[in-house]
């Protein structure tokens, strides 16, 4: 489970018009380690039905945005991540866990847009 693969995997699914600005970018940046301690929060995650169970998708990133202590997690999915309704569940499996929970937001709303 590398976590860059996630990111790169997800970037280069469809046709969107700025995907190889995006794949360009992503490479650009460094990855977060990947260590045991993220694996088991993936696991509670899934096992609390916070995120379904897609070890290189949802679950890692927001356990690696938890774990690291990441300010914002900014995502398009706002199904199981940038969603008002997940969010207390979130926060309380967060609470549990000992962990930060950061703020789920869609790009529009971190540049401010609705």
């Amino acid at each position: 489970m590398m976590t860059g693969a996630a990111v790169l995997t997800e970037l280069s699914k469809g046709a969107k018009p700025h995907k190889n600005d995006a794949l360009n970018l992503a490479l650009s940046l460094p990855a977060l380690d990947l260590n045991e301690d993220i694996k088991e929060i993936v696991a509670v995650y899934v096992h609390h039905l916070v995120m379904p169970r897609d070890p290189l998708g949802d679950a890692l990133h927001l356990a690696l945005a938890s774990y690291y202590k990441c300010d914002y997690l900014v995502t398009w999915n706002c199904r199981h991540l940038a969603n008002a309704n997940k969010t207390s569940h979130i926060k309380r499996i967060n609470a549990r866990l000992d962990l930060h929970t950061p703020a789920l937001v869609t790009p529009l709303e971190i540049l401010g847009e609705k």
